[in-house]
């Protein structure tokens, strides 16, 4: 099958840079925040931060998401945020009230796609889901947290993956967007759900099938190893879609 997108896990060197100039155009054109913002409310994350990004055949990245890991020195972004205003709530002890395992929850932290891309929105944005769920698949991801612009929320939905709101907060303002809410979701209900309820998006969006024309790495390469005190992935805010 010919590819003309390729997906590309915990990026490096040229693009890493291409994965963050293509979230700081989404992200400048969705909610106005700069490059310079995000590297500030994200710098403190940068040890456990993975970015997993679809590029064209010249390695420019036309679609990418950031991933915090557990295990990290700030923690999760999520949890820390809602600490403060419009939310003041406890974070961790949000957590907690819905059973989460911290030891292996993870963050999606911003999530976009260029439109100025010739690929089709729409494909790009399943492959990222696909990418996201096969990462929770193949590390035993049990569950992750996420400050979601209500917009995006609604897309993920509407391709069975479900999230709540973290007890104690509703939707309200973050980072540029006007209606943004911290959600959760545990992985192994959301993608039985997702089976039982959506099996179209289950067998798109979850198992890769008819993915036409995006070249999907093999499961080996989406496997965590422990290098240099963090763990990392091998192989090849609120969050935005198009």
């Amino acid at each position: 099958m010919q590819h003309d997108i390729w997906m590309h896990l915990d990026v490096r060197g040229a693009m890493l840079e291409s994965a963050r100039e293509c979230e700081a155009e989404v992200f400048l054109r969705s909610f106005g925040n700069t490059r310079a913002q995000l590297d500030d409310e994200y710098g403190a994350y940068e040890d456990s931060t993975v970015f997993l990004a679809l590029a064209d055949d010249n390695d420019d990245v036309v679609a990418t998401v950031r991933l915090l890991m557990p295990g990290g020195r700030a923690g999760l972004k999520t949890l820390v945020d809602v600490g403060r205003a419009p939310w003041g709530v406890d974070g961790e002890r949000a957590a907690a009230a819905v059973g989460m395992d911290l030891s292996s929850t993870w963050e999606v932290a911003t999530l976009g796609v260029r439109r100025s891309s010739s690929a089709n929105g729409t494909r790009l944005s399943l492959a990222l889901y696909h990418g996201l769920i096969t990462i929770a698949r193949v590390n035993r991801m049990s569950s992750f947290v996420a400050i979601l612009d209500e917009r995006v929320r609604r897309l993920l939905g509407s391709a069975g993956i479900i999230t709540r709101s973290l007890p104690g907060t509703a939707t309200a303002c973050y980072l540029g967007s006007d209606s943004s809410t911290p959600v959760y979701a545990h992985c192994t209900p959301l993608l039985e759900n997702q089976r039982r309820q959506f099996p179209d998006a289950y067998r798109l969006v979850t198992l890769g099938i008819g993915l036409d024309g995006v070249a999907i790495p093999a499961l080996d390469a989406f496997r965590l190893e422990p290098r240099s005190g963090r763990l990392n992935l091998v192989g090849s805010a609120p969050t935005v879609a198009p």
